[in-house]
């Protein structure tokens, strides 16, 4: 059965006490605090250096299973490299999330692309074939030259989401290539009728039978961890 996945982008946040945390929590409990709320949350950690044993060992011990972590790929292979010459940066990244994945908590690898990065359709062509298919995919498109036909079609034939992600730059097409989805919601405040909203989409993909990964922002305040809460009711309750 297809499932919502809630959560926001990054969980190590004192500043959400005492309206998600509580206020005597330490910050070594953080995780399995919010894991008791939440079942998912999107990692940068990955963006920057690989995961380690220990970091593993710890994200496991205190996520309950059916927990999944969205992990972004690493900075090498999206700011970096570009996607050239990357067969041997993507295996290696790949191998770093292995241990995660055989914890069964691994949820989509995010690839997220700077603004400058062009349309290259031939090089995102010949990188998707490097893609294992027992791992999801979202590719964060951050340049409108990527908003195309060609380009979803060619996702969906990879079986990788387009990220649907506000921006003000451009609009993302509501396009839902895969059978999952991955959505960031980038805005700082909600009102009651967005949220709404909100919940009525999620559920209609919900219903559709595919999984739905959706990340709310917000570090320096808890309303993004409340707004994931409050729609993983309202999901529930449509359903």
């Amino acid at each position: 059965m297809a499932q919502l996945f809630a959560g926001t982008s990054g969980f190590s946040y004192p500043s959400w006490k005492p309206d998600f945390y509580p206020a005597d929590l330490p910050s070594r409990l953080f995780l399995q605090y919010y894991a008791t709320r939440l079942n998912s949350v999107e990692a940068n950690y990955t963006f920057r250096r690989p995961l380690t044993q220990s970091i593993v060992d710890n994200w496991v011990t205190a996520t309950p299973e059916g927990f999944r972590f969205g992990c972004k790929a690493h900075m090498r292979l999206t700011h970096i490299n570009k996607l050239m010459d990357a067969a041997e940066l993507t295996k290696d990244f790949l191998k770093t999330l292995q241990p995660i994945k055989d914890a069964g908590r691994l949820g989509p690898v995010l690839y997220q692309f700077p603004e400058a990065f062009r349309l290259d359709f031939e090089l995102l062509a010949q990188y998707l074939l490097l893609l294992p298919r027992d791992i999801r995919f979202a590719f964060e498109f951050r340049n409108g030259t990527w908003l195309n036909e060609a380009v979803f079609r060619l996702l969906q034939k990879h079986n990788v989401a387009l990220c649907l992600s506000e921006t003000d730059k451009f609009q993302i097409p509501k396009i839902h290539t895969p059978a999952f989805h991955y959505c960031r919601l980038r805005d700082g405040e909600y009102d009651e009728a967005a949220r709404a909203e909100i919940a009525t989409k999620v559920a209609g993909l919900v219903k559709s039978g595919a999984d739905v990964y959706v990340y709310f922002k917000h570090e320096d305040d808890p309303r993004g961890a409340l707004y994931a809460e409050e729609l993983q009711k309202a999901v529930a309750a449509i359903l």
